[in-house]
Formats: C-alpha cells, sequence, structure tokens
C-alpha cells in the first residue's frame, strides 16, 4: 500500500511540474525551469504592466501572480517588447504572455488564448486644441501615432495611410503633444493615465474598437491552457480577479 501511496505522489508532483513551464521555460537559458512559470510582457502599458522602482507591477502582474499560485509556481516576468510576447510564446522561451494582449483571428494562428479576463477598448487621444471632436474628423491626411505590434497598429494600418509607430506608448503620446502627430490610437486605460500625466490632451468620447483581454499561450499545450483557465475561474469566482482590478482601476 505504501508504495502505492509513494507512486501516486510521485506522479502528482509530476504533473504539478509540468504544469509549471514549458520544455524550454526560461529565456535566460533556454533550459526547463521546473516549478516556474514564465511570463512575456511589455511593462510600459499602465496600469496593467509598468514598472514600480526596480519590480514589474500593475493588473497583469498580479493576475500571473495569482494563477501562478494557484498552480503551485513560482512566477519569472521578463520584460520585452511588445512585438516579440508573441513569438516569445510561439517558441517556448516564456510559458504565457500577458500584456493587456487583445484576442484576435490573427493572433490566434500563433498561439492559444485563455477564456478572457478583462475588457477593454481603443481610444484616441488628441490634443485639446486640436479641434478634433470625433471619429469622423480623422481623414486620410491625419497622422496617427500606435504602438508597435499592438490593435490599434493593426486596426489603424487598415484604415489610415499615416501610420507612426513607436516603441512605447508614452511616446506616442509625447509625438503628440509636440505636434509631431495627430492623434493617438492606446487602451483605454493607458490612455487614462498618459492624459492625466500629461497636459492639454484628451480622450475622444467614443471608443475606436472594444475588445477582450486574454493570456497567450504556446499552440497545443492544452495542459498549461487547462491550468490557466482553472485557475482564472476561480480566482473570478471568489473574487480575488474583481479585486486587482479594483486595485488600480476606480469605477468613474
Amino acid at each position: 500500500m505504501k508504495k502505492l501511496i509513494s507512486a501516486a505522489l510521485i506522479l502528482t508532483m509530476v504533473l504539478a511540474l509540468a504544469a509549471c513551464g514549458s520544455s524550454k521555460g526560461g529565456s535566460d537559458t533556454g533550459t526547463a525551469t521546473k516549478g516556474v512559470l514564465v511570463m512575456a510582457t511589455n511593462a510600459e502599458f499602465p496600469p496593467y504592466e509598468y514598472h514600480e522602482g526596480d519590480k514589474i507591477v500593475g493588473i497583469d502582474a498580479e493576475i500571473a501572480a495569482a494563477i501562478a499560485e494557484k498552480m503551485g509556481c513560482e512566477l519569472k516576468i521578463e520584460d520585452i517588447a511588445f512585438d516579440s510576447i508573441i513569438p516569445e510564446v510561439s517558441s517556448g522561451k516564456a510559458d504565457i504572455g500577458l500584456a493587456g494582449m487583445t484576442v484576435t483571428e490573427d493572433r490566434k494562428q500563433s498561439v492559444d488564448f485563455s477564456d478572457s479576463y478583462a475588457s477593454s477598448s481603443q481610444v484616441v487621444i488628441v490634443t485639446e486644441t486640436s479641434g478634433i471632436s470625433s471619429l469622423s474628423d480623422l481623414d486620410a491626411n491625419s497622422v496617427i501615432g500606435v504602438q508597435t505590434g499592438t490593435t490599434g497598429d493593426i486596426y489603424c494600418s487598415d484604415e489610415f495611410a499615416n501610420i507612426e509607430r513607436y516603441n512605447k506608448g508614452m511616446e506616442a503620446v509625447q509625438a503628440l503633444s509636440q505636434g509631431k502627430i495627430d492623434a493617438v490610437v492606446i487602451d483605454s486605460e493607458p490612455a487614462k493615465v498618459f492624459v492625466a500625466e500629461t497636459s492639454g490632451l484628451k480622450i475622444l468620447d467614443e471608443s475606436y474598437t472594444d475588445e477582450q483581454y486574454a493570456a497567450a499561450i504556446r499552440k497545443g499545450n492544452t495542459a498549461l491552457l487547462e491550468n490557466v483557465n482553472k485557475a482564472l475561474s476561480e480566482l473570478k469566482s471568489d473574487g480575488t480577479l474583481d479585486k486587482i482590478v479594483a486595485k488600480y482601476i476606480t469605477a468613474n
């Protein structure tokens, strides 16, 4: 009987470790990292992920930490360029991508997505003196600033001819303030932060798009996908997810 119990215990431990980290988990070494959940993000997206001293904090960072805890893993966050997140996950260098990542059909070709954990929208930032008061005021001659690889970049590229791409959302906002571009299209919550921190800017009332955020996971990694979805379901049910969001986003 003791042998049977021991075998079952070993199997349970193996399955738990397998759920934490991909076969290449740990982008520093490219080798197996047992018990570690590697999250790829771009920490330039407040309040979802941003730097606070030497730490990366925010909604996504706390959600990932809660998921890792549910799975019995240690969380490791890798801060990389936004348009490198999906390649990092697809290659197995990172286990999950959380970065205010919108679910799109195009991205589904490269990665699988967890259940959605947040809703958002793309909004338009303009200067208060621009004379732009609605989306219809933007035309073929408008120069639109976006963060490279975001859905703002994707959608605007289909609609506008003059796109200026920046590595960071704040760089696009600074260019707007300096009169180099006419508008910035970016996710609503970061937009609120940037506008609050930069005088002379406003957000148009009309949303550009409505979206759903989810965690990106390597295609075919069904065990990790199931574990992440299970953790998210529990975090939604026990109110943890709402508490994390409420900590960073105050209802209007």
